[in-house]
């Protein structure tokens, strides 16, 4: 039974029990992110995660916590997001003690040590140019700049600016880390095998951690401003053109997101989806195609990429604008439908098959809703969705004015596909 419960001192505690594993995900998430901060200390979500693997009052330095770690084979990590951050550990289960005195370690007792901050500027600069390097990764960003604006929150990079990564000073993170990281802002998940003594341990670890001061969670709203296509071109003397074309879509709580999620399932979710039939194997324009869905709590975004052939980018886009008009003209089939809902029941059934996963699954809800829905209750919403929804909210998303076309590859400008964009 997955129970949610708030200790005295405000932090909110998930458990979910697993029967048929012996091992436990520790995860702790923290509703802030890339999408709270402004853009003169733009970054500092993403450095602050870093920095928390970097030595505390007990375990002084990252070999430190790294070797602890390391010694019981736990996989650890975290990541920072446009509205959250997270931290995992997963561990067997005869070593949950470890996983929790570690994250209230890191958390409550980081030490930010000044030569650790300036190394770590160097790692973050190097993330940066990693992304920017690889078109295949960096072509999402530009779009979702595209779509929300490179001015908005949403808009800009979540590792933030270079000239910030280069300045941003210790007490800057220490006085963000005070503002966010309190008590009763975090969310601590437990997946996995766990008994009765998971009680006594997080009691241990974290009741007795003050609560701090509770965050405004504010943040800038995204408001609706696009009236033409739009297009955002970086020039790179690749042999591939990398295209992602976006547009502004449902945020995360709305009624109609299960529709959504099964349209871009159709559209170009799988190797059977009507975008890599017919765009890839039958006309052979591109290796990589795909449609996927993000949201966030006021917005979202859906999204088309693919690497296209240099030479052929202008068909190829009036290739997948044909598709999108044909979601929007003609019903999808029955069967069209009915593989889409069975699809993402067996891929959530084999995502929830691990503790990760299900820390993750939980984890998210908790933090950025306040409720815990199962895959259960979820796959009812998507049993429900008719074909008509599915053609409502394609009409209702893909339309000529609020498209984004972003692009990396060696064209001066791909202003010449604005011919083919007939929706």
């Amino acid at each position: 039974m997955v129970t949610q419960k708030k200790l005295k001192n405000g932090l909110t505690v998930v458990k979910i029990p697993q029967h048929d594993t012996g091992a436990v995900t520790v995860m702790l998430l923290v509703p802030v992110g890339s999408r709270h901060e402004t853009a003169s200390n733009s970054g500092i979500s993403h450095f602050l995660e870093h920095l928390m693997f970097k030595g505390t009052e007990k375990r002084p330095s990252t070999l430190d916590i790294s070797k602890a770690l390391d010694g019981v084979g736990a996989e650890y990590n975290a990541y920072t997001s446009k509205d959250h951050t997270a931290y995992y550990i997963k561990v067997a289960a005869n070593h949950l003690e470890l996983a929790l005195d570690l994250f209230s370690d890191m958390l409550f007792h980081s030490l930010f040590d000044p030569g650790e901050i300036q190394r770590e500027r160097g790692v973050i600069l190097e993330e940066i140019n990693m992304y920017e390097d690889n078109p295949l990764m960096h072509v999402e960003t530009l779009m979702e700049m595209s779509v929300f604006r490179k001015n908005h929150p949403l808009g800009r990079d979540i590792a933030g600016y270079k000239k910030n990564i280069k300045n941003m000073s210790r007490k800057s993170f220490m006085n963000y880390k005070s503002q966010h990281y309190s008590s009763r802002n975090m969310h601590l998940v437990l997946a996995g095998k766990i008994d009765a003594s998971a009680n006594r341990l997080v009691q241990k670890y974290f009741a007795k951690q003050p609560n701090g001061k509770a965050t405004s969670k504010k943040y800038k709203k995204f408001t609706s401003y696009q009236t033409k296509p739009q297009f955002l071109h970086m020039y790179k003397a690749t042999q591939q053109t990398q295209i992602s074309i976006g547009f502004e879509a449902l945020p995360y709580k709305h009624k109609d997101l299960a529709v959504l999620s099964i349209l871009s399932t159709i559209l170009g979710g799988n190797m059977s989806s009507r975008l890599f039939i017919n765009i890839r194997e039958r006309k052979g324009l591109c290796y990589v195609i795909r449609s996927s869905v993000s949201s966030y709590t006021d917005t979202g975004v859906l999204s088309i990429q693919a690497g296209l052939d240099k030479t052929r980018l202008t068909p190829a886009v009036k290739a997948i604008m044909e598709e999108l008009r044909k979601m929007k003209e003609e019903l999808v089939t029955d069967e069209e439908l009915a593989n889409a809902k069975e699809y993402i029941r067996g891929q959530l059934l084999l995502q929830l098959e691990n503790s990760s996963s299900l820390a993750s699954w939980y984890g998210k809800q908790s933090v950025l809703t306040g409720k815990l829905i199962s895959p259960t209750v979820k796959m009812k919403a998507f049993d429900k969705v008719t074909s008509k929804d599915v053609q409502r909210i394609a009409r209702s998303i893909f339309t000529k004015q609020r498209i984004n076309i972003a692009s990396i590859g060696p064209h001066r400008s791909t202003q010449q596909i604005g011919k083919v964009i007939q929706l």
